[in-house]
């Protein structure tokens, strides 16, 4: 079975779908990379940081919602030249051969596609990270348990309310109240950390099939949403980029003239409306930039990093030179296997340090201990340099 590699046709590639879906995270990469950096000398956006996935899905709502509604596509799939089209599945008989085929009718987006679209693309990753973050809460708290014994992380609500003994029990109700909710909350959390796994793994196991069945070009359908939705993903044509523009001015007219008021209110208005118009438009150039160069930099400093880190590969050093072996001393036996004090085959391999010769551990040893030197270079050595070898080579 032949799969689509190239660029022709309306139907995108396996790699621009998972460039297009790949982009989100990217780009979340880098407003959270600059605003890291940025936060070191304006403390104000480390409040920011503290609800990543609320500001992030807030922003992308917003992108996402302006871009299905001018373009009929996503934020990232605009990018990339790339269209969602409603699909319809039509019967047509053919009378000579009497059989029924299946034809695809693509058409425009309706109203609920598109906010189906928003919920699919917003809504449903940023649920999925907040109930990803109580996952991995859950199982660090866990492993501290296994590690360190339970214990009791709970707040004590006694601790808030050290006054006077009235002041308690007037507030005794409001304390049942809180502790039920954090029974409750508890229980939750145990739940998503039980059931999470099994729906991240469902998750990602119909995800790697719809994609393995696109790229085998055995469906039109990336993912399972879309299936759901009824929208294909196509390539736009040339006069499709050209009719998006002119959507946009239409819309944009529309809007003006929808416009009500005293003549100097309609003015206000139609300058904050082309305002919005002019920071969307620039919000879009500047996340492809930030996306760009946060890429560049990543680049840039991994292999800064990898060139710094990585060990220095020197070629091996030439063994040492042989010792030469002493007028008076043993001479080796042709039969290299063979030990030069007994003659025969060496048993427990043991090798002298100072030299590098091998015997017998019993004859060196005995040898050494009387002489303490080397049986053939003469070499003076004592017991201690004396090694078993474990494998004889």
């Amino acid at each position: 079975m032949l799969f689509q590699v190239g660029g022709e046709g309306t139907r995108p590639t396996f790699f621009e779908m998972a460039a297009a879906q790949q982009l989100p995270a990217s780009l979340r990469a880098a407003l959270t990379y600059s605003l890291g950096v940025f936060a070191l000398r304006r403390s104000f956006l480390h409040k920011i940081l503290d609800y990543e996935d609320e500001f992030f899905a807030a922003l992308m709502l917003i992108l996402e919602g302006h871009s299905l509604r001018t373009t009929d596509a996503s934020f990232a799939e605009s990018l990339y030249g790339l269209r969602r089209k409603s699909v319809r599945l039509r019967l047509r008989k053919d009378s000579a051969k009497k059989e029924s085929n299946e034809e695809v009718q693509h058409s425009g987006l309706e109203k609920r596609q598109r906010i189906l679209s928003v919920v699919f693309l917003v809504v449903l990753p940023y649920f999925k990270s907040k109930l990803h973050a109580i996952y991995n809460k859950e199982r660090e708290a866990r492993l501290r348990e296994s590690l360190w014994g339970t214990e009791d992380q709970g707040f004590d609500e006694t601790d808030f309310f050290t006054g006077e003994e009235s002041i308690v029990s007037r507030e005794s109700s409001g304390n049942e109240e809180l502790s039920v909710r954090v029974q409750l909350a508890t229980k939750i959390k145990k739940f998503i950390a039980v059931c999470y796994p099994w729906i991240h793994a469902s998750s990602e196991g119909l995800s790697f099939t719809y994609q393995l069945l696109y790229l085998l070009d055995a469906t039109g359908f990336y993912s399972l949403g879309l299936q759901s939705l009824g929208i294909q993903v196509c390539r736009a044509t040339g006069q499709e980029l050209m009719d998006t523009s002119s959507r946009i001015s239409k819309i944009r007219n529309h809007e003006r003239e929808r416009l009500r008021g005293p003549p100097w209110l309609k003015t206000v208005q139609g300058a904050l409306l082309s305002c919005s118009y002019a920071v969307l438009d620039y919000a879009q150039t500047g996340l492809i930039a930030a996306v760009f160069i946060f890429k560049m930099m990543e680049w840039w400093y991994q292999s800064a990093e990898e060139r710094l880190s990585a060990p220095t590969v020197y070629p091996p050093p030439p063994p040492p030179p042989a010792p030469k072996m002493a007028k008076e001393g043993i001479p080796l036996p042709p039969n290299r296997s063979l030990c030069a004090l007994c003659l025969q085959k060496r048993a427990n391999p043991s090798v002298v340090t100072v030299s590098g010769f091998v015997f017998c551990y019993s004859c060196v040893f005995k040898y050494v201990s009387k002489y303490k030197r080397c049986p053939v270079t003469l070499i003076p050595a004592s017991v201690d340099q004396i090694r078993r070898l474990f494998h004889d080579t």
